[in-house]
């Protein structure tokens, strides 16, 4: 359930990361280290390959790389079906103070100077 960032707020049930004031969905914490490692790895392959079809201005090149990026984060959790089994709804990439996490949030530490929790 790494966020990538120690820095970056994660809510208590461990489903979201805040940045900006918005919430991700983070990683599903019940993938293996090596089905996640792999993932992580085509995600990353896939966003070179979105730079360099931008670079490159090659339109075909950019829609097959932008799918593998919205494949690989699917197979991660952080998008599509929600990885939870409880019912609850998903919040991902809403402002946190529109949703239930929002006097969590709003009890974050603002002093700290990390302009990635303000909204």
């Amino acid at each position: 359930m790494s966020n990538g960032s120690a820095r970056l707020p994660v809510t208590p049930d461990g489903r979201y990361f805040v940045v900006r004031g918005r919430l991700w969905r983070t990683t599903n914490p019940g993938l293996d280290a090596d089905a996640r490692t792999r993932l992580v790895k085509e995600l990353m392959d896939a966003r070179r390959a979105v730079k360099s079809a931008k670079a490159a201005t090659d339109a075909d090149a950019l829609a097959d790389a932008r799918a593998a990026v919205h494949n690989a984060k699917v197979a991660l959790g952080e998008r599509g079906a929600v990885w939870w089994n409880d019912g609850a709804p998903d919040f991902n990439r809403h402002l946190a103070r529109n949703t239930p996490y929002r006097d969590w949030f709003e009890a974050l530490p603002t002093d700290s100077g990390d302009s990635n929790i303000e909204p």
